[in-house]
């Protein structure tokens, strides 16, 4: 059955939600709060899932709900293990501390994945800044580097490679887009030392004092969560959950209905959170439920409301122009949307139809590159798009951040992200000559406004829709 173009409505409908309804002073206070998120939510997922079932397509609703299921269960056992570990100190909040934090956050997030790491270092990266005025672009940075670009080294570093490799993709091929990881995040860290550096020199001396006077080193507290990280890893790795495709058709039986995966993850949440110092947690991390509680009311609504969106895309393949760049932009424009997972999944079973030599997983290996490159970069494009993004906000948000709004952020990300995406594109994956050159000429402007940055005084206000207070003005020019 084909699904009608006004079936995007309750998906789009979910979308200017989260884009508009923070801006409108009359709703923001009202839609601050996860329980009117939950209902919105509700309000158009329902009726979307109802509307699947009287069409005969109770398949559907089960795999997004039981995907739901998974990516929340990821999330939350990740997000309660994070907040057991503090990292005590106070570091001087300079460029390249701020910096260094982003690399190393980068790093980790293809090992303990995009999650793990920005949950981990969020909070001790605002620690560090907490006597900046000038912090948003900071947050904004974390979640282009560490909750998306730094996880492409392994299927553990982002849902939609790990959704690879129960496909069959070794687990090894994601080492191959090294190039490509280390371009990216190079550019970007280049692009947020020089913004930061302009911001540093817009502080207040007495501000600047003060950091100075309360540096302390770094130690790590609640060590012991390092082993739930492990066995939250381990679980990712080689624990079996449900076959979704089984469950919505019908054709499992017995144990196999046991989500043996997300059962492990919840048992570590548990332990770390039982277990674990309720002082540390919540005295000194200030650990909070509610960035947890955002994330889940507004992707249950995604999750149901994108079905529809997946489906007319599923209609069109055959109508799609699929090659190298395309793929690329398909996957990561829908990825920027739709959650990069499912869209990933999308792109990797059309793939399977398309001829091409060498196959990896039975995908022609250059166009998994691009499906690859496209997931896991262009979450980061808006804040939906993966959901370690949305946490970070929350979690700046409720350590008293006033991050860029939705359309602030998708802004900030076309300014500094986007070049950097264009060039690689242009770089790694176009042949033509001239679209190397074009490549090259791309990373040439992208270093002469690093330049710039670096050795210009910052702008009072840096966006129309920040005028309200141009101390947390987001990463904007």
């Amino acid at each position: 059955m084909s699904f009608p173009v006004w079936t995007l409505i309750p998906f789009v409908l979910m979308l200017l939600g989260i884009a508009v309804f923070p801006l409108v002073p009359q709703l923001a206070h009202i839609w601050e709060k996860p329980r009117n998120q939950l209902i919105y939510a509700l309000a158009l997922g329902i009726p979307v899932g109802i509307g699947l079932l009287l069409v005969s397509h109770p398949e559907l609703v089960a795999h997004a709900l039981i995907e739901y299921g998974q990516f929340i269960v990821l999330l939350l056992a990740l997000f309660t293990v994070s907040g057991g570990i503090v990292l005590r100190g106070d570091l001087a909040a300079t460029p390249r501390t701020n910096v260094t934090f982003l690399a190393i956050g980068g790093l980790l997030a293809s090992f303990i994945g995009t999650t793990g790491a920005a949950m981990l270092l969020i909070r001790p990266i605002l620690a560090t800044n907490s006597q900046r005025r000038f912090r948003a672009h900071t947050v904004v940075f974390t979640i282009f580097i560490v909750a998306n670009c730094g996880g492409l080294l392994t299927p553990l570093g982002d849902p939609p490679l790990f959704l690879g490799m129960l496909r069959g993709v070794p687990f090894t091929w994601t080492f191959s887009l090294f190039p490509e990881w280390l371009f990216v995040n190079a550019l970007l860290l280049l692009s947020y030392w020089a913004l930061d550096r302009r911001f540093h020199a817009r502080e207040k001396p007495e501000a600047l004092a003060m950091d100075t006077a309360n540096r302390k080193p770094l130690s790590l507290a609640g060590a012991t969560n390092l082993i739930w990280f492990a066995v939250i890893i381990f679980a990712v790795a080689l624990v079996p959950s449900l076959d979704i495709d089984a469950v919505a058709h019908g054709e499992i039986e017995g144990l196999n209905w046991v989500p043996w995966r997300e059962l492990v993850m919840l048992a570590a949440a548990a332990g770390s959170f039982f277990l674990g110092s309720k002082k540390l947690r919540f005295e000194e991390n200030e650990f909070s439920w509610a960035p947890i509680q955002e994330v889940g009311a507004i992707f249950v609504g995604i999750f149901l409301t994108m079905v529809p969106a997946l489906q007319v895309l599923r209609a069109a393949a055959p109508h799609l122009p699929l090659n190298e760049i395309t793929l690329f932009l398909f996957t990561g424009g829908l990825s920027s949307v739709l959650d990069n997972a499912p869209t990933y999944v999308t792109f990797f079973e059309m793939a399977t139809q398309l001829p091409g030599e060498p196959r990896v997983a039975n995908v022609p290996e250059a166009l998994l590159v691009s499906i690859s490159l496209g997931a896991v970069f262009c979450g980061a494009m808006t804040y939906i798009g993966n959901g370690p993004n949305f946490m970070v906000k929350s979690v700046a948000d409720d350590a008293g951040v006033k991050t860029p709004s939705f359309l602030g952020y998708v802004r900030a990300a076309f300014m500094y992200l986007a070049p950097v995406l264009l060039a690689m594109m242009l770089l790694f994956i176009a042949d033509p000559w001239w679209a190397k050159a074009l490549g090259a000429v791309t990373v040439v402007l992208i270093l002469l406004r690093v330049l710039r940055h670096a050795t210009a005084p910052p702008p009072q206000v840096l966006g129309r829709g920040d005028r309200r207070d141009p101390s947390e003005a987001p990463a904007q020019d």
